[in-house]
């Protein structure tokens, strides 16, 4: 599929009111996948530089493995690297021959000292290049490496952890956090190693040249260090201020256009202007109030830096005229005191980088390190071939995680014959979609015993087990692509005619060949640009697509109209005629012709046969079809 991964929870109202009250909940859902508002409001937090940062950079190890894939790259990286950083040091060596030589004899050796300082330069340029390639390819492909396992392992975690971590969350580790450990591997670690070279080898050099004003120089770095650390830790803390405060403001504007159709029909487009053009105004007062405390430590800064900097060059060009130094020597401790400068402040850049990432680097691990509570036995049993078509559930009894304490079956069996349909029926929290939950392995009771053509499904691999089955939910979630793919998720190796008959068969021909493009025209994120009956169809094509021996149907015809509904009910019935069926339904008339229909209440079986009798019975059923019945 070329389309997005779908992240929607229930669809509104309805959504909510047709789901067990014993399933996860949509108020659940809408904390698991946040709004456009809440979403943007996060990254823009994230962007912002807000990502927590570590002193422990120890999860950053946790990156070696990866890295250790390509030792080659990592040796040629770090060899440009070291000729990289000694090329830029022997600059400053043949600037100082250039002055102290080129100029003897009338300058008779000055062409011969530019050209070498042109060739260090030229080999500066190539090692900066190689190492650039070397060093950026390397760490490109250690977190395309580490991307493909991350979205491997969350595509395995099941329901429960879900049901714990917002799926905004564990997108916000997919993208953010591997966007800085990206920068990381590609940029900074370069960087940062290039820089501590330079300052170790700059640092040696300077006490080769001058050890004096070199020990001049030492004693002027606390007086830079002081500003900067009394002075940054104010400016960290409102940075984080206005930056809190510009996210309130964005978090808003968010629910606002997420909303924007409610803003209007209630008249509060203008409270809402005012209410963003505050928090706009909080966040600038903030700014102004950080840009004065940075401007004041960057004044002391540069009167301490230069002043010791004019210093030191005093007293060096004191020695120079006393025949204590040459005129190369100072300039190449200028050039080397330029550089070594330079490195003490990129590192203190790249050190920022490091602790981002190393945060960044713990959330993707706890990801990596998750385990799915649902995963295949060592040697699982494999199922019957060919497919028998037959399920059964005996005594479960099931609570989902976090909530032991209100069970949604009690003590539930049933079993479905191949070929047979059966309806389940009952109020919302009876527990049919839970049936439906463990059927398809989301979750394992905790006693009682599922099977699928007779094995145990905690015998087998999930993923076998979820072959045997064809899934249409009431959500009916498509993804961003067209509606082709959209059909082919239900079987990837599904032929165009396939295709096309599934969408025959499940009443969506027509409008999709009503598209632009037809089966090939993008449906836009979730298929938001087809109706929700549309949707539903293309849904119900999926599955019949996927040609498995077991249909599970969560009021697959909920979303469509009267007239659809007759035609989509014909296909589904000829499909139920060779395929083992299971049928969700609130709407009682679309269930008249299955073999049996159970009844649920509380978790439990309460009524059980064909609609005459249970009719006859005068239960719980006879109660809900006169209800819709009379309402109809």
């Amino acid at each position: 599929m070329s389309g997005g991964v779908y992240t929607g929870g229930r669809s509104g109202a309805r959504g909510a009111h047709m789901t067990d009250t014993h399933a996860p909940t949509a108020d659940a859902d809408l904390r698991g996948r946040p709004g456009a508002g809440a979403l943007l409001a996060e990254q823009m937090n994230e962007a912002g530089g807000r990502r927590e940062k570590r002193r422990d950079v120890r999860p950053l190890g946790r990156l070696l493995p990866y890295a250790l894939r390509h030792k080659g790259h990592m040796a040629m990286a770090g060899l440009w690297l070291i000729l990289s950083t000694a090329a830029s040091l022997s600059l400053t060596a043949a600037a100082r021959g250039a002055i102290d030589n080129g100029f003897q004899n009338g300058g008779a050796q000055l062409n011969l000292w530019f050209m070498l300082l042109g060739a260090n330069a030229l080999f500066l340029g190539l090692a900066t290049a190689v190492r650039y390639y070397f060093v950026t390819k390397t760490g490109e492909r250690v977190v395309a490496d580490l991307r493909k396992g991350l979205f491997d392992r969350i595509l395995t975690l099941d329901p429960s952890f879900y049901a714990k971590m917002r799926t905004g969350e564990v997108l916000s580790r997919l993208t953010t956090d591997i966007a800085l450990v990206e920068t990381l591997m590609t940029t900074s670690v370069s960087y940062a190693l290039r820089n501590f070279l330079t300052l170790i080898g700059g640092v040696a050099l300077l006490f080769v040249v001058s050890p004096k004003l070199t020990g001049l120089v030492m004693l002027i770095v606390p007086l830079l260090i002081v500003p900067l650390f009394l002075f940054g830790r104010r400016v960290r803390k409102l940075t984080v201020a206005t930056q809190d405060r510009f996210a309130n403001a964005v978090g808003f504007a968010g629910e606002s256009v997420d909303a924007i159709e409610t803003v209007q029909a209630f008249g509060r487009v203008r409270g809402a202007t005012q209410r963003f053009g505050d928090a706009v105004e909080a966040a600038f007062g903030s700014s102004l109030i950080r840009m004065r405390a940075r401007a004041l430590m960057t004044a002391m800064i540069i009167v301490v830096m230069f002043g010791g900097v004019t210093l030191v060059l005093w007293l060096g060009a004191q020695d120079v005229i006393a025949g204590r130094m040459s005129p190369g020597a100072l300039l190449q401790f200028v050039l080397l005191s330029v550089f070594a400068a330079g490195a003490v402040g990129a590192l203190g850049e790249s050190w920022g980088d490091v602790q981002k990432a190393a945060g960044a680097m713990e959330r993707i691990d706890e990801l990596m390190r998750s385990q799915p509570s649902i995963a295949a036995p060592e040697q699982p049993r494999a199922l019957p071939s060919p497919p028998v078509g037959e399920v059964s559930m005996s005594g479960v009894h099931f609570s989902y995680p976090g909530r032991p304490d209100l069970p949604a079956l009690k003590g539930f069996s049933l079993t479905v014959r191949p070929g047979e349909t059966v309806a389940l029926v009952g109020p919302s929290g009876a527990g049919k979609s839970t049936v439906f939950r463990l059927l398809l392995r989301f979750y394992d009771p905790q006693s009682g015993l599922v099977s699928v053509d007779g094995v145990d499904v905690r015998d087998a691999d999930p993923v076998e087990v979820r072959n045997r089955y064809a899934w249409v939910s009431q959500e009916a979630p498509l993804f961003s692509g067209s509606a082709n793919e959209n059909i082919r998720f239900g079987r990837e190796d599904a032929s165009e005619d396939d295709v096309r008959a599934a969408a025959e068969e499940a009443q969506a021909l027509g409008f999709i060949e009503a598209l632009p493009e037809k089966f090939d025209t993008p449906l836009g994120e979730r298929g938001k640009s087809l109706s929700g009956g549309q949707r539903q169809r293309l849904a119900i094509a999926r599955a019949l697509v996927r040609d498995a021996p077991i249909l599970l149907l969560d009021e697959a015809t909920s979303a469509l109209d009267a007239e659809n509904e007759r035609l989509v009910q014909a296909a589904l019935d000829q499909a139920m005629e060779t395929r083992t069926t299971l049928v969700i339904a609130h709407r009682l008339a679309t269930v008249l012709r299955a073999d049996r229909i159970v009844v649920m209440e509380d978790g439990k079986v309460v009524e059980e046969g064909s609609h005459h009798a249970l009719i006859a019975l005068g239960g719980l059923y006879a109660r809900l079809a006169e209800l819709q019945f009379r309402a109809d």
